[in-house]
Formats: structure tokens, sequence, C-alpha cells
């Protein structure tokens, strides 16, 4: 709620206002400070005597962004993106500087492999390789008939590239600027805040699936969304990069503690549907000390430390209430069920300790340390999507240059490169041909103004100042439409169109015959990269790759099953996050398919997370060869079920998990194996779960106690 001075609210009109007026004066911050950068590099780049201005113009007005970490950061790959495709123009046109069809067809490949590279990486890696692609064309195109000058071509490159990226990093970290470490530290704030205070309401009783399946969603988005805000924020200050190591570590503590918690509920959940009242009243009962220590007041700057002693007594507490609530129980099927549920809660109490302890390490002034162990968020991305994209980026650029060739179209070259441009720009876009054709829409409003503004302004001016004044109108509406979501798309192709068209040299030609030409070649290439888009979809957002994501975050369960142990909990957490972030970002919310992911993404979060927890101990022991031959069994069953799930091999699995129970002694030193393999039992037999698809219509009869 906003405040005057005094600390009295706003009425709710004013308050309006005062929001709407905020919101605005950001929006017009970002229009100066991008068109500040814009024309300071034109200017400069005049002054140097660049051979074409209007590609380092061009380059501020890509990189623009309201946060200083993400121009610093899309300026730091596109920089790595431009030196790598300046670099293998120079090797194409090398290896075939009298042949144009094979010069194409390299040209092509590499312009697909890099298209490629933008769909199987994310984020500014992405931005790497669809700059290493287009920057290649780039460089390389108009030298098609005089190779010689590929050097100075790739330099020219270079050096207006580099200069706009030089002044747009200037101007957006000294003017005004908008750190991304604010923006960061919110993020971890508020998931640090959310988190406590929803385990906290958490302990008084089972939570409903449902509320389960939303908290899961929003642990999910929340890891996700700090780990982008991390690899950008990097870029923009010394401190962030001092400390982003914990934030990594704070990261994976914060995915490992949700997973458990939300084992744990299930675990509840579970034991309470089955009338096992007993065990999972116990359990409600152990877990209230760790309610009690987190009833405190959250405040930014304190709240993680003064959890710490709390969290230390409330396991001391669960420890000694332990075994007189297991001695209250008779029944051993209950104490079965209550020994697995209090293994789960100390293994949650100790990770929720690390969780909070890396927090009071980031809101600490000073870092008392490095990182121990390096944590690495591991992202789960798809060959198949980055194949196609290649194929289908390939393709167009053959088809475009053969048409090239074949027409003997003097500015072919034009549409050649806008078409480069899109096609790797949009290749990681879900929607990508319909946000082509709202990009083709603005190229077209940005022809039309860059035609009018060279004939009817700019040919009754003199001097850099009225150049200004004369374009800043037309770059006015450019801008406010990039920054307006509904317009974006349009904003951004009227902004590049504007500023191609109108080719600022120096000194200035004014040739409406070129420019009608230049003109159509852009836009023939702008949508040719739509038609591609249409006739070869991106995977991104499709039925195929979701179902594809979909199976393969089913496969980690058989990654937990097989892979090595050391690093595999926190490669297991983050490949398994960024999975179900990326197909919920392709979902509507709420629809068959969403539900089905999520149920799917917490069957495999629990399941995976105790196998893990299965073999570690199992590594610890020395157990006989008979007893090891069967636990390896029932692993590699749980491993093939979910790979390809059916009802035989939902069967096998959850027979050969009660072999393992069977085989497994009640020895002390066994307690562990024996708490993990219950817990994957009793989610095998989960009748709300996703796998309840696959159950026999009748459980067996020594199952019956357990089933929902």
């Amino acid at each position: 709620m906003s405040m005057t001075d005094t600390g009295t609210p706003l009425p709710a009109s004013r308050r309006v206002v005062v929001d709407t007026l905020y919101e605005e004066a950001g929006t017009w911050l970002f229009v100066f400070k991008t068109l500040l950068a814009f024309y300071i590099t034109g200017w400069l780049a005049m002054r140097l005597s660049l051979p074409a201005p209007t590609s380092a113009m061009l380059t501020t007005i890509i990189v623009a962004s309201r946060q200083t970490g993400m121009v610093l950061a899309k300026s730091f790959y596109r920089a790595i993106g431009t030196l790598g495709g300046a670099l293998v123009a120079v090797l194409i046109v090398a290896a075939f500087p009298q042949e144009r069809e094979w010069f194409l067809v390299a040209m092509s490949l590499w312009l697909g492999i890099c298209a490629g590279g933008a769909t199987f990486f994310r984020n500014f890696k992405a931005y790497a390789f669809v700059l290493g692609g287009y920057t290649a064309a780039i460089v390389g195109l108009p030298v098609i008939d005089h190779p010689p000058a590929i050097f100075d071509s790739a330099v020219a490159r270079l050096s207006e590239v580099l200069l706009g990226l030089l002044v747009s990093g200037v101007v957006s970290d000294v003017v005004f600027p908008s750190k991304m470490r604010d923006v960061l530290r919110r993020t971890a704030r508020d998931q640090f805040a959310h988190f406590i205070t929803f385990v906290q309401g958490a302990t008084g009783g089972s939570i409903p699936r449902e509320q389960l399946e939303r908290a899961h969603l929003r642990f999910v988005r929340d890891a996700v969304a700090l780990e982008d805000l991390r690899s950008s924020v990097i870029f923009e200050d010394a401190e962030a990069r001092a400390r982003s190591g914990h934030m990594e570590l704070y990261n994976q503590r914060f995915m490992a503690s949700s997973t458990t918690f939300q084992s744990l509920h299930h675990l509840i959940n579970r034991l309470a549907r089955a009338g096992r009242k007993a065990s999972a009243q116990a359990l409600i009962q152990l877990y209230a000390p760790i309610g009690t220590a987190l009833a405190a007041p959250i405040e930014a700057g304190t709240a993680a430390k003064i959890f710490l002693p709390r969290l230390v007594q409330a396991r001391k507490a669960m420890q000694a209430n332990a075994p007189v609530l297991r001695e209250s129980m008779a029944d051993t099927t209950d104490r079965r069920d209550f020994d697995t549920g209090a293994a789960l809660q100390l293994r949650f109490i100790d990770e929720l300790y690390d969780f909070v302890d890396a927090a009071a390490a980031l809101q600490a002034p000073q870092l008392t340390g490095g990182v121990a162990e390096r944590m690495r968020f591991v992202r789960g991305n798809d060959v198949a999507g980055a194949l196609l994209a290649t194929t289908r980026t390939t393709v167009t650029m053959l088809l475009l240059g053969v048409f090239w060739i074949e027409s003997a179209w003097p500015v072919g070259s034009g549409a050649m490169l806008l078409a480069t441009v899109f096609a790797a720009l949009f290749a990681v876009t879900p929607n990508a041909a319909s946000v082509t054709s709202s990009v083709l829409l603005g190229y077209v409003l940005g022809v039309a103004m860059g035609f009018a503004c060279v004939f009817f302004v700019l040919t009754r001016m003199d001097g850099y100042g009225l150049l200004v004044a004369g374009t800043a109108p037309f770059m006015i509406v450019c801008v406010v439409m990039m920054i307006r979501p509904s317009l974006a798309s349009s904003g951004l192709g009227a902004a590049i169109g504007f500023v191609n068209v109108v080719g600022l040299q120096n000194p200035m030609v004014f040739d409406p015959v070129s420019l009608i030409n230049n003109g159509m070649a852009q836009i023939v290439g702008v949508g040719a990269a739509a038609v591609a888009f249409l006739l070869v979809p991106p995977a991104i957002g499709s039925i195929w790759l979701r179902r594809r994501q979909l199976e393969r975050l089913r496969r980690q369960v058989a990654l937990a099953a097989e892979a090595p142990l050391p690093g595999l909990r926190q490669r297991f957490e983050s490949v398994n996050h960024d999975l179900f972030s990326q197909v919920v970002a392709q979902t509507q919310q709420g629809s068959a398919d969403s539900r089905a992911l999520i149920a799917w993404a917490l069957a495999v979060h629990e399941t995976g997370r105790a196998m893990i927890e299965l073999r570690l101990a199992m590594s610890g022991l020395d157990m006989t060869i008979s007893t090891q031959r069967i636990m390896d069994d029932a692993v590699q069953a749980l491993a093939r079920f979910y790979e390809q799930p059916d009802a035989k091999r939902y069967l096998l699995a959850r027979d050969a998990v009660a072999t393992a129970i069977a085989a497994t002694s009640e020895a002390e030193h066994t307690c562990v194996l024996l708490d993990n393999l219950h817990l994957i039992r009793l989610a095998l037999l989960d009748g709300e779960s996703v796998l309840a698809a696959y159950m026999p219509q009748m459980p067996n009869p020594e199952e019956i106690a357990h089933a929902p």
C-alpha cells in the first residue's frame, strides 16, 4: 500500500494516480535512455567514420532493457556471438572465395547450427548463438562477389557492434541506473518469506493435494526465476559476483528442502486417507516444534539469522518426542509408518536449517567464507528440438539462396540477411509464426515511417542535431511500442525497419529507388522467416516437445537410479525444476495437460529423491550379495516403470519394492533403507496420484493395510 510521509494510507483514487504515474515515469525513462544511447552511438560512429553507423545504432535498440544487468548480460553474449560469427564468416569466404553456391551452402549450414544452438541453450547463451549466426551472414554476404573485402567487412562489423554495446552499457549503468541486484534481493527475500510462512502454516495438519500442487508450482517458478536473475546480475555488480556461489547454494538448498517438504505432506495425507489415523496424528504432533520455531516475524536482513537457534532447539525437541510418540502406538504397522515419517521430518529440518543458514549468509553485510561445494543449476535441454531448428533454418536459407542466384535479384542479399536475423531471433519462441507476423507488420510500418522521414523530413535538415530532431519522433513511437507487452513484437519490427530504411550514412544519400528496393527486400526477408515458421513450426510450445519433455521428466527417475552419486542430488533437483518450468510455460494453466504434468512432476520428485537417498544409504552399508541384488532389482524396476509406464511394469516395480522390504531386516543399521523403501512403496500405492491409472483393480491382500 502506498503511504504518505506521515504514514497515512493514500485514498484509493490518489493511489491509482500515483501508481500510474510511477509506471509511466519508468516507461519514459526507458525511452529516454534508449534514445540517448541510440543517438550518442550514431554520432560517435559518424565521427569515427565507420562505414555503417546504422549497425551500431541498431545494436543499442536490440540490447535495450530497463535493468542494467540485462543490458550488460546481453552485451556480453552479443560480443561473444559477434566475434564468433565474424571469424566463421572469414573462414567460409576463405574456403569458398570463388564458389557462390558452396559459399551459400556453408553459410546456410552455419546459420542452421546456430539456430539449433539457440534452441538447445536458453537465456543469454542462446543469444550468443543467435548473434553468431546472423553476424556471419552480415559480414559475409555483402562481399560474396569481392572476397578480399572480407577482413574490412569483419573489422567494420565488430567495430560497429562493440561501439553500440559500449555506449549502451555506459548509458544504462550511469544514467538513472535500474539495478537487477535490487530485483534479485527482493525476489530472494520474497521466496524465503513465502516458503517459511507456508511451512509454518503447514505444521498444524495435512495439506489438501490441490494446495500442495499449487505450492509445488510456486516453488519451481521461484527456483528457476532466481537462477535466471542470478545469471544476469553477475554482469552488473562486483558484490553480486562475489555472492553468486552463495546464491547458487541457497537455491539448491531451497529446492532440496521444498522437495522433502512435499514428500512429508504427501506421506501424512496418504496415511490419513488409508485410515492410519494414529501414525498420521503422531507425525503431525512430531512436526509441531518446527511450527513453533518458525513463528517469528520475518524482517529483511534479520529473518534468517533468528531462526537458526530456534531450529536447533526444534530438532532436539523432535528427537526427544519421537520415542514417546512411537511407544504410544501399539500397532506394528503404525510404528513402521511413524518411523518413515519421523526420518523424513528429521531430514527436512536438517535441510531447512541449511536453507535458512544459506539465507542468513546472503543477508549478512559481509561474506564470511566461500562455498565449500560448487553448486550448479543444470538445465534440461532437448537435442531433438535443436535439430529441428537447425533443419528449418538451413533449408530456409538454402531456398532463399537458390532464389537469389536464379533471379539475379540485385538486393537479394538484403532479403537473406533479414530472413537470417529473424529466423535466428525467434527460433526459441513458442509462437514463432505469430510473433514473426507481428514483427512483419511492424516492419512494414517502420519502412513507411522511414520513407516519410528520409524524403519529407531529413531532406530539409542539415547537421546531426537536426537529424536527431527529425528522427526522434519516429523513434519514440517505435520504442514506446517495444515496451508495451501487446505491441512489443511490432515495435521491435518497426524500430529495425525504420533504422534500416533510413540507413544513416556519413554523408547521407537520398535515393528513393534504392530505398524502395531495399525496403521491399527486407520485407520479403522477414516474410520468408514467417513462412518458414508456418511450414516448419518450432518445437518449443508443440505437443510433440511437451510429450518429449514429460518423458525426460519421468526419465529423471532412471537418472536417480543409475547416475554416479557425487553431485546427483543437485543435478536431479535442478533438471527437474527446469524441465517442469519449461512445460508449464507451454501449457494452459488448469488444462488437462497442465494437471497431468504437475501430477507426474510430484511423483518423479518424490520417488527420485527417495531413490537417491536409498542409494546413498546403500553405499555406506556392508550388505550381502543377495540383499544387494534384491535392492538393485527394486531400483531398476522403478526406473523402467517411470521410463515406460504401464500396468505390467507397475506390478513389477511394486513387487520388487515389497521384496526389497522383506529382504531388509529391522536391524538398526538398515533402518534408513526401510524408511526410504517404505516411502517409495506408499507412493506407489497412492490412489490419488498419477500412478493410480496403472494399478490393478484389486490390490494384493497383504497391501490392503496401505491401500488408499
